[in-house]
């Protein structure tokens, strides 16, 4: 479980919605073009499921959490994909990049890669920890 602080979005309609700060120019950190495998990118993938009702997953998160990070793959800017059920397959929770791959490779889901960005630094981990200073109080809505 990772806690996160959406602060910006490159989309009004989902900046309202998450009542974040509306950053067009966020949508210039993606790749021009058509992406080939490999190719460097400032943001990450977050998938947003679209029919049924949990939290987003993230591709990757900071391990450690501060200064001493090492995961090249993480960054807090993230590109939207959202996740949608097909019909007749029963929903479950989806918890991680490999289970929400394996869902779309078998069938169960449709992924669709927006050009939204968000800015959402990852602030804490659970029981991993979290940045110097940041506490969890309460539950996120």
């Amino acid at each position: 479980m990772v806690f996160y602080v959406t602060t910006d979005v490159s989309d009004a309609r989902v900046a309202q919605e998450k009542q974040a700060n509306f950053a067009s120019r966020l949508a210039d950190a993606l790749p021009r073009g058509p992406q080939r495998p490999g190719q460097p990118s400032s943001v990450d993938k977050v998938y947003a499921v679209t029919n049924f009702k949990q939290a987003s997953v993230f591709a990757s998160a900071p391990q450690p959490m501060g200064h001493l990070n090492r995961d090249k793959a993480y960054s807090p800017l993230w590109r939207m994909v959202t996740v949608t059920w097909a019909a007749g397959c029963e929903p479950r929770t989806l918890t991680s990049e490999e289970q929400v791959l394996a869902a779309a490779e078998a069938g169960s889901v449709r992924l669709d890669s927006t050009d939204m960005v968000l800015n959402c630094p990852i602030v804490h981990r659970g029981a991993k920890g979290g940045l110097e200073g940041v506490s969890i109080v309460g539950q996120a809505r």
